[in-house]
């Protein structure tokens, strides 16, 4: 396994396939406030790709070629949060989008716990620490802790859609999942506009 750290882009050589597992990391949870730091990418194959963005920096056109390709199946951890902040910084409209929180949501109804911590540990049972999740990611230069906090974040998800793909249809609710997937550019959206904690659908 090795972690590659690149500055503002993705080399114009890289070739990662058909299937990528992609997370962020931003300097809070507030998108319009808190800035994009670091998008990390990995098409399963036990590497991951790591863009450190310098401060309002986000041209970036080899990555937002990968991000936009619509036969790229972009696989997340959390998707409502890491669509809207690539929307917001990069300008990009995601296209085929797979969320193993959502799925996870609908189908480990025995549990509350649909963190990527508890779904590595139940269904590949793999301990990974999120000791860094909280760290400075604005930094100029992150740490090898902070580097290999972020490459653990989409190391393991192509393994966990698997699983979660055959809970899913095993329970018949694979069509429920594919639906809220098509809703989730609109709840980004959402978000972005301001109506993050609104349930649009109550009373």
């Amino acid at each position: 396994m090795t972690n590659y750290l690149y500055k503002n882009d993705l080399p114009d050589v890289l070739n990662l396939g058909l299937e990528i597992a992609i997370d962020t990391e931003t300097m809070g949870l507030n998108v319009n406030r808190d800035r994009l730091c670091l998008i990390q990418i990995s098409d399963g194959n036990g590497d991951a790709h790591l863009v450190q963005f310098e401060q309002n920096t986000y041209t970036a056109p080899n990555l937002k070629k990968l991000l936009s390709n619509e036969k790229v199946l972009k696989i997340f951890h959390f998707a409502r949060f890491d669509w809207a902040v690539i929307s917001r910084y990069l300008d990009v409209d995601l296209k085929n989008v797979y969320c193993t929180k959502i799925a996870s949501k609908l189908v480990r109804t025995y549990t509350d716990a649909h963190g990527l911590k508890s779904l590595c540990d139940e269904l590949l049972s793999v301990e990974i620490s999120k000791k860094q999740q909280s760290s400075y990611w604005g930094n100029s230069e992150i740490t090898k802790q902070q580097i290999d906090y972020a490459a653990s974040d989409v190391l393991h998800l192509h393994k966990i859609k698997i699983k979660l793909d055959d809970m899913l249809k095993k329970e018949g609710r694979f069509e429920d999942f594919q639906k809220c997937i098509e809703f989730l550019p609109t709840r980004a959206k959402l978000d972005l506009q301001g109506f993050s904690s609104v349930d649009i659908f109550s009373h």
